[in-house]
């Protein structure tokens, strides 16, 4: 007799594009996302899009805050 294994649920694949990625991140860096847009955000975008897009923005923002210290002071 074979053994039946339990099916797993088929698996989503996230394809969500760079851009949508982007936009998600520079919303919630400002703060501001609608209930409704994030659960779609948590369905669609890839998580590795996420870590590398969050990683260039955090960058990005503390360069751009370094770059304004010195042309003030």
């Amino acid at each position: 007799m074979k053994e039946q294994r339990p099916q797993s649920p088929p698996e989503t694949r996230r394809t969500g594009s760079w851009l949508r990625t982007l936009r998600a991140v520079a919303w919630s860096m400002i703060g501001v996302r609608k209930d409704s847009q994030y659960q779609q955000d948590l369905q669609k975008i890839n998580p590795l899009h996420l870590i590398a897009i969050g990683l260039l923005a955090i960058f990005t923002l503390v360069l751009s805050l370094i770059a304004l210290v010195h042309w003030i002071v």
